[in-house]
């Protein structure tokens, strides 16, 4: 890595709080909409399929580039590409929020995940340079990892509020303060980083990864929702399953390879990897099926609904900011797999959710589910920084990042996809119904809600009566398959951290403290 002047500690933390507002803004992006589909439903008429593809198309782009752009940065350097991806971030955000169409706004959300590709991965990186020292550095990744998962949360919150006052675009519009702000200061107190013997950035390996993770995911998306008959679904699987085998392979040629595969034969890389894929699939799906549950089956507005999610942003800040502590005290791999199990039973609760059910079991629900994601996501963040070699950090603190995203984008996917089929299979429209409102009352429960509207009393209320316990039916089988992926992944992380149970102050045992060692004894 190039070597930074040596800074002061006020602008090593001042730095820091650069870094936070840009992550802040980049995760917040992934469920800000959450709360505004039934407005979008109503103002842009969208299918079934493009509501769910408004929501994953951010995540999806933002995962497939990712390593990509970590690697990128390494090589042109870390504050150069996030100052970049900072004003492209701003200029999506503007059409995303005047889109005059559904297929607009797919557009605008995968824009806003390009750019979103060349900021994530400097904010982690950069830290490893502004703070060398590596108590100071686990304080600071445990502070980045808050801003990282209470943006996820703290995004129906926004939402909420904004919502309340202004249409949905506005939801995107809250980006563009926030981004000249970073912009500034960025420019002013970021050092520059990047690696002095970088190599070539390989296109081809850029091809190959997103066409992987785009194709896998999409398939495993429309297998979700439509099963596996259809013939797009095992071909894109393939596709994408033979993209990532010769990304894989192209790898272990190349003199300097985009991401260094061989990082995954450290159990911690893999076990952090892991991890935070898992979680996030957990917590993104809670959001955005809770989100709709809050509004469309219990009335909430939407203000009422964010509010009411805010357990699950303290939660996430508290459990970011305890993470060294907590690893310190009981260890990586104790730590890491108690999380995971507290997340897939807070998780599991939603199998038992009913349309009246006290909130004050949701509440629990999201904290624990928040506490614990804070502490999964920033532990597992560390493990993969500390496993990697310091002059690949871009490339090594992308992957944590991929995971991150492409958690988000199969939360929604998959969590979104199983709903949808329950309810659809559930729903029983009234007869007499004209057939094309009973086809749009069939596509999503906002639809429903919709088309109850123009329908006279004695047709409305039994089709919202079936439409809200078919999509109840629905979350409740997720929250319980949602839960039932935590808990292997935790028996998962327990395995392969075997051996990474003991620590001292020095890190003279294995690790199990965030940053507090770079040798392990495994």
């Amino acid at each position: 890595m190039s070597s930074t002047p040596a800074l002061t500690a006020r602008q090593r933390w001042t730095g820091l709080a650069v870094l936070v507002l840009a992550v802040t803004v980049v995760a917040l992006d992934a469920t800000v909409l959450s709360l505004a589909i039934p407005s979008i439903s109503e103002t842009l008429h969208p299918s079934g399929t493009q509501l769910l593809w408004i929501g994953d198309s951010y995540s999806f782009v933002l995962a497939g580039l990712l390593v990509s752009m970590g690697a990128l940065s390494d090589r042109i350097g870390r504050k150069k590409l996030l100052l970049i991806g900072a004003t492209a971030f701003g200029a999506a955000s503007l059409l995303a929020a005047y889109a005059p169409s559904a297929g607009w706004l797919i557009l605008a959300r995968a824009l806003l995940g390009v750019a979103g590709a060349t900021i994530m991965p400097s904010t982690l990186s950069l830290i490893r340079s502004l703070f060398p020292d590596d108590r100071e550095r686990a304080t600071a990744i445990g502070i980045w990892g808050a801003a990282a998962t209470a943006g996820a949360a703290l995004g129906p919150v926004v939402g909420g509020v904004l919502l309340g006052h202004f249409w949905w675009g506005s939801v995107f519009l809250l980006n563009i303060p926030v981004l000249l702000l970073l912009l500034v200061f960025g420019a002013w107190l970021l050092p520059e980083s990047k690696d002095p013997k970088p190599g070539r950035w390989d296109v081809l390996s850029v091809v190959l990864s997103l066409a992987g993770v785009i194709g896998m995911v999409y398939a495993i998306k429309e297998g979700a929702a439509h099963g596996v008959a259809r013939w797009d679904v095992p071909v894109t699987f393939l596709l994408g399953a033979a993209a990532l085998t010769l990304f894989v392979r192209r790898q272990l040629r190349l003199e300097t390879p985009l991401l260094d595969v061989r990082l995954f034969r450290d159990p911690r890389f893999t076990a952090a990897v892991t991890a935070s894929l898992i979680s996030l699939v957990g917590l993104s799906g809670v959001i955005f099926v809770v989100s709709q549950y809050l509004q469309l089956v219990r009335g909430y507005q939407p203000l009422q609904a964010g509010l009411a999610e805010l357990p699950a942003f303290a939660g996430s800040v508290a459990g970011g900011l305890l993470t060294a502590r907590i690893a310190r005290r009981f260890g990586a791999r104790k730590a890491l797999t108690a999380c995971l199990l507290a997340m897939g039973l807070a998780t599991g609760t939603l199998g038992w959710l009913g349309q009246d059910t006290t909130y004050l079991l949701l509440a629990v629900a999201f904290l624990l589910v928040g506490t614990a994601e804070g502490v999964v996501y920033t532990l597992g963040a560390d493990l993969v920084l500390t496993a990697a070699p310091a002059d690949k950090a871009g490339a090594a603190s992308a992957v944590s990042e991929t995971a991150y995203e492409l958690g988000t984008a199969l939360g929604i996917a998959l969590v979104g996809s199983v709903v949808g089929s329950i309810y659809a299979g559930g729903l029983a429209v009234p007869a007499g119904t004209d057939p094309a409102a009973a086809a749009r009352a069939g596509e999503s429960l906002g639809a429903a809600v919709e088309t109850a509207h123009g329908l006279a009393p004695e047709l409305a209320q039994p089709l919202l009566a079936s439409a809200r316990a078919a999509f109840v039916d629905g979350m409740n089988t997720t929250g319980l398959l949602a839960g039932a992926l935590l808990v292997a992944a935790a028996l998962l992380a327990w395995r392969l951290l075997r051996g990474l149970s003991g620590t001292t102050a020095d890190g003279s045992a294995e690790v199990t403290a965030p940053a507090e060692s770079k040798q392990v004894h495994a």
